[in-house]
């Protein structure tokens, strides 16, 4: 996703990451990764789990891209990184 920034964003599309690690481990990974979103911390699992994005067995998150609107309808799901051609396709881009 962070080499595909410009695309999402001309999509009105803002993303961010999602990961159970303290905030000051993700500042670390960010700032090291540079990445151009934020990262945010779910220690519970709490969030991931309610986008499906949790291990079949319910440890870990499962790396997944979920494209969520302002009124909260999930737009697209998917496991593993589909990327942006996937997964903005059909949305109104400049």
């Amino acid at each position: 996703m962070r080499d595909e920034i410009e695309r999402y964003r001309r999509c009105d599309v803002r993303p961010f990451g999602v990961n159970p690690a303290t905030a000051e481990r993700h500042a670390d990974y960010a700032a090291r990764l540079k990445l151009p979103f934020p990262l945010l911390s779910d220690a519970g699992l709490r969030i991931s789990r309610s986008y499906g994005a949790v291990r079949p067995d319910g440890s870990a998150i499962a790396r997944s891209v979920c494209l969520v609107d302002r009124d909260g309808t999930v737009l697209y799901s998917q496991s593993g990184a589909p990327g942006a051609d996937l997964s903005l396709k059909g949305l109104t881009c400049r």
